[in-house]
C-alpha cells in the first residue's frame, strides 16, 4: 500500500511539473519598486495559476530586446518606443500590455512652469537624445513652436537630474512624475511640473512580445496573470508594496513611489477597456509625433506597433 501511495505521489508531481511551463520575463534597469505589479503577480500565485513558473532576469533594454529575439526571454517590461523603433527596423515584435495608461515622464523645476512657453531661454536638462523622455520633450518643444538651440537649450546630463536642478546647472529637468518629482517633495522642496501628455499622450512602459507569442496561449496567460496584478497593485497599493518588497529591497523604492505610480495604471479608459489596454488615440498621436520627428515612416501606424488581443476586460 505504501508503495503504490508513493507511486500515485511520483505520478501526480509528475504531471504537475509537466503542466507548469517556465516563462522568462525581462524587466529593465534593476529590481525596483516600479515593477511592483509583477512581482505581486508572483508571490500571490497569479502566475502559478496558469500553469506557469515566472522567472525574471533584470538588465537595460538593449540588452533584454536582443534576446527576446532569439528567444532567450519571453517577454520584456519596456517602453513603447522600445517595440515602435525594433519593429520598424524589421523585428517581429509588438507592445501588448499597458503598465502605465500615461507616461510619467514629465518636465520639472523648481521655479514656476505653468506652460512649455516658460521654457523659452531655459536650460532643460535630459539624460540623453534617447528613450521615451527625449521624444515626449521634442514633442513638446514642436508644439509650442519652440526649437532645441535657438529657443530652448537641451542639455545632456545622464540621469543626474535632481543634482543638476539643486545645483542651479539647469533651469528645469526631464525626468519622472513618480520618482524625481516624489523624491523632491519628500525632502521639503516645492515643484513645478509641466504636464506633457497633451502633445505626446504616449502609454507608459508595458509587455513586449514577439509576432510569435502573440497567436500562443501563453502570451494571454502571461497578460492575464499580469493584468490581476495590476489590479490589485491598483486597489492595495500599501500590501502590494509589502508583497513586493522582499524582491526590490530596502534600496529599490519607497511605497510614497508606488503610490505616485498607481494614478498612472488606470483610467476613464481601462475601466471600459479593461487594465492594461492601450488608448488607440493616445497611439495615433504619439506616433504621429514621431512621424513629425522624422523618426518614423510618413506612412507609419500606430497599430502596426501594438495590439489590445489579449487584453481580458473582466478579471476574476
Amino acid at each position: 500500500m505504501k508503495r503504490l501511495l508513493l507511486t500515485l505521489l511520483l505520478a501526480t508531481a509528475a504531471q504537475s511539473c509537466a503542466q507548469t511551463r517556465t516563462v522568462n520575463i525581462g524587466l529593465g534597469y534593476v529590481p525596483n519598486v516600479q515593477f511592483t505589479p509583477f512581482y505581486v503577480a508572483d508571490k500571490l500565485g497569479y502566475f502559478k495559476a496558469e500553469g506557469l513558473n515566472v522567472k525574471f532576469q533584470h538588465g537595460y533594454i538593449n540588452e533584454l530586446m536582443p534576446l527576446l529575439l532569439q528567444g532567450k526571454l519571453d517577454f520584456v517590461v519596456g517602453d513603447p518606443e522600445d517595440a515602435i523603433f525594433a519593429r520598424n527596423q524589421g523585428a517581429p515584435v509588438k507592445y501588448v500590455m499597458a503598465m502605465y495608461q500615461k507616461s510619467p515622464v514629465t518636465v520639472f523645476s523648481l521655479k514656476p512652469l505653468n506652460s512649455a512657453a516658460d521654457l523659452k531661454g531655459k536650460t532643460v536638462g535630459i539624460p540623453g537624445p534617447f528613450g521615451s523622455s527625449y521624444n515626449a520633450i521634442q514633442a513638446v518643444l514642436d508644439e509650442a513652436g519652440l526649437k532645441d538651440g535657438s529657443d530652448v537649450k537641451l542639455a545632456n546630463i545622464g540621469y543626474t537630474q535632481l543634482d543638476a536642478l539643486r545645483g542651479g546647472k539647469v533651469d528645469a529637468a526631464v525626468g519622472y512624475i513618480n520618482n524625481d518629482v516624489v523624491q523632491l517633495r519628500s525632502g521639503g522642496q516645492k515643484v513645478y511640473t509641466l504636464d506633457m501628455s497633451g502633445a505626446y499622450p504616449m502609454v507608459g512602459a508595458g509587455i513586449i512580445t514577439t509576432d510569435k507569442n502573440l497567436s500562443s496561449e501563453l502570451a494571454k496567460k502571461v497578460v492575464r496573470a499580469s493584468q490581476r496584478g495590476l489590479k490589485f497593485t491598483v486597489g492595495s497599493p500599501d500590501q502590494a508594496f509589502k508583497t513586493a518588497q522582499s524582491v526590490f529591497g530596502k534600496n529599490g523604492g519607497t511605497l510614497d513611489i508606488l503610490k505616485a505610480s498607481t494614478p498612472l495604471i488606470s483610467s476613464s479608459f481601462t475601466a471600459q477597456n479593461g487594465l492594461g489596454a492601450s488608448n488607440p488615440a493616445s497611439w495615433a498621436k504619439a506616433v504621429a509625433a514621431l512621424v513629425a520627428q522624422g523618426k518614423l515612416p510618413a506612412n507609419a501606424k500606430a497599430t502596426d506597433f501594438y495590439t489590445n488581443a489579449l487584453i481580458s476586460k473582466t478579471l476574476k
